[in-house]
């Protein structure tokens, strides 16, 4: 069972100090529709299994692999079997400059398979039993090798997805170097103004395209249009401003980048799955209960 979930939000209760959790799961239980903001990779080891989420149905064979993405709501049918079920602090992924690049191999639902891809199937295999090794030995650099072994998959994935860029945009007069330069420039330019007006004329010209043809190779990019990508980012910027006890939920709304309260919470349930309101409660409460567990073991 799904020990801390409220509505729909599980609160992921990692072991100790961990950035991670694993499960060596054999339970035939059904795990009601719900979501977190940890990356969750599974892979079976024992019978097929079925994961619900991005309004889909995927039917797992054994070793197969399927990446969901932090605040994705998703739900596991009881399935008969065994499977690893592993969880990881999606900040500690997205806090770290040189990881930047990679993040996109986790922004949306990812299924490995032998079909899609057999040398990033081996190689994602690998990195998951890798990964089991590690987190259940009490060798001292254990936490650091699962780190590096997840960093690992999840370049190996980004540079599949390049690929498939690169073969999608094969009649671009730009080599995928340039193309990846360009949007790069794009990326900056919206973290650094997310909480202004960005038009999409404005992005168009930093990537050096009509405003038509960018909108089509953004999304081939990043997986997504220009506009929800401006929204991840400012939800992005909210959470953390929404930590701040001194801020009223219209003031953080302004300070991402929004002009309406109506549109911030609109947008944030859409990305969250919650209203700021209630994200704000749930990151209360589970800092009274960290304060809680912390003072007990003082």
């Amino acid at each position: 069972m799904i020990k801390h979930l409220s509505g729909e939000y599980e609160t992921v209760e990692y072991d100790r100090t961990r950035f991670v959790m694993l499960y060596d799961n054999c339970e035939y239980e059904e795990y009601p529709t719900h979501w977190h903001n940890a990356v969750e990779i599974i892979m079976p080891l024992e019978n097929c299994y079925t994961v619900c989420t991005d309004g889909q149905i995927f039917l797992l064979n054994e070793r197969d692999i399927i990446i969901i993405p932090p605040g994705e709501l998703h739900r596991l049918p009881a399935c008969k079997g065994r499977r690893l079920i592993f969880q990881c602090d999606s900040e500690v992924l997205r806090n770290n400059f040189a990881l930047e690049a990679i993040q996109q191999s986790y922004s949306a639902v990812t299924l490995i398979t032998p079909e899609s891809d057999k040398k990033l199937h081996i190689f994602a295999q690998k990195c998951m039993i890798d990964i089991y090794s590690e987190y259940f030995s009490d060798r001292v650099l254990a936490d650091t090798k699962i780190y590096l072994h997840l960093i690992n998959m999840l370049t190996a994935v980004r540079e599949y997805q390049l690929e498939k860029q690169s073969s999608a945009l094969s009649d671009s007069e730009e080599n995928l170097q340039k193309f990846n330069k360009k949007f790069s420039r794009v990326i900056k330019f919206v973290d650094k103004n997310y909480m202004n007006d960005i038009s999409l004329e404005t992005l168009a010209d930093i990537a050096g395209y009509s405003k038509y043809h960018f909108s089509r190779v953004f999304k081939q990019f990043s997986s997504m249009s220009h506009v929800k990508y401006i929204n991840c980012r400012r939800i992005k910027a909210a959470e953390m401003l929404l930590l701040d006890p001194d801020l009223t939920i219209n003031e953080v709304a302004f300070r991402s980048g929004f002009t309406s309260l109506t549109t911030f919470n609109r947008v944030f349930k859409e990305i969250k799955h919650c209203t700021p309101s209630e994200f704000k409660k749930l990151y209360e409460n589970s800092s009274d209960s960290f304060s809680s567990v912390l003072h007990r073991n003082i």
